[in-house]
């Protein structure tokens, strides 16, 4: 994927950074694998909002997309890639040998016309579902499950990765996208190679009309506001609001906000690289 800056014809277009989609071959998806996305605004069921800075946005259909890879042994070709508004990763359609046709999330090099496969026995090539005490040391894998026949449940957006460290006993180890090495179950399921779209992160988005557009509505800053309305609102002048807190009081630095009582701390060898764990 590449990325364009836009001439500046426009105050819009004047700072923007844009998708090419140069590896989209599509906009038609597949109807069969389409299904209704109602929108919550933020509202619960009540009507009351429990979540700010959200509404509004383009209308949008959600596409079914095949996390479990559990059709083994059944080869597939890749129909097209296509673009799913709802992920920020590419999604692959694909045929298999028997007619059905599923979305898979497309990683990154996958082309139209290349045959995937999963299960047991799979080879070690981009887009195959394999076991993961069958995936060689050292390889590039995404959409990686937790628990077996589950379904993917990490490193699933644009360009992430997890590389396969060390195999033990039950357990394979696992580096993840966010620096957290942990231990997964040996029969869990990934795909080889990386996500597709590992660009996006360099988008500039260029006015506020497109964040509407993607539902996000307008956020005001702690410091703006008045000391009833966030812990860090109110002063003479601009002042700098204190420790860094969220609406509720939530320490933004330095609070840990991981359960200590998680059954998964046993699996994991090393805290993920951040300042709040």
């Amino acid at each position: 994927m590449t990325v364009r800056k836009f001439n500046p014809i426009t105050p819009g277009t004047r700072f923007r950074v844009g998708n090419t989609f140069s590896e989209v071959t599509t906009d038609e998806p597949e109807k069969s694998l389409l299904a209704p996305l109602k929108k919550s605004g933020g509202r619960n069921n009540t009507g009351k909002m429990t979540m700010r800075q959200k509404g509004g946005g383009h209308k949008r259909r959600y596409r079914i997309i095949d996390f479990k890879r559990n059709k083994d042994g059944v080869k597939a070709e890749v129909i097209s890639i296509e673009y799913d508004p709802n992920r920020t990763a590419y999604i692959a359609l694909l045929q298999y040998e028997d007619g059905e046709k599923r979305y898979i999330l497309a990683p990154n090099g996958l082309a139209v016309g290349a045959t995937v496969i999963s299960g047991a026995g799979a080879p070690p090539t981009v887009g195959n579902a394999m076991i993961l005490k069958e995936v060689p040391l050292g390889s590039n894998i995404h959409a990686i499950e937790l628990v077996p026949g589950k379904g993917a449940s990490m490193a699933r957006s644009a360009g992430t990765y997890g590389t396969l460290m060390n195999k033990e006993e039950k357990y394979v180890v696992i580096k993840l996208p966010s620096g957290e090495v942990r231990r997964v179950l040996n029969t869990c399921k990934a795909t080889i190679g990386n996500t597709s779209n590992p660009d996006h992160g360099l988008q500039v988005v260029g006015k506020a009309g497109r964040n509407r557009w993607l539902g996000n509505r307008p956020r005001v800053r702690g410091v703006a506001m008045n000391p009833v309305d966030h812990p860090m609102g109110g002063g003479e002048g601009r002042a700098s609001g204190g420790h860094p807190r969220s609406r509720t009081g939530i320490m933004a630095k330095g609070q840990k906000t991981r359960d200590t009582r998680k059954n998964s701390s046993k699996l994991i060898i090393t805290k993920r690289k951040t300042k709040n764990p």
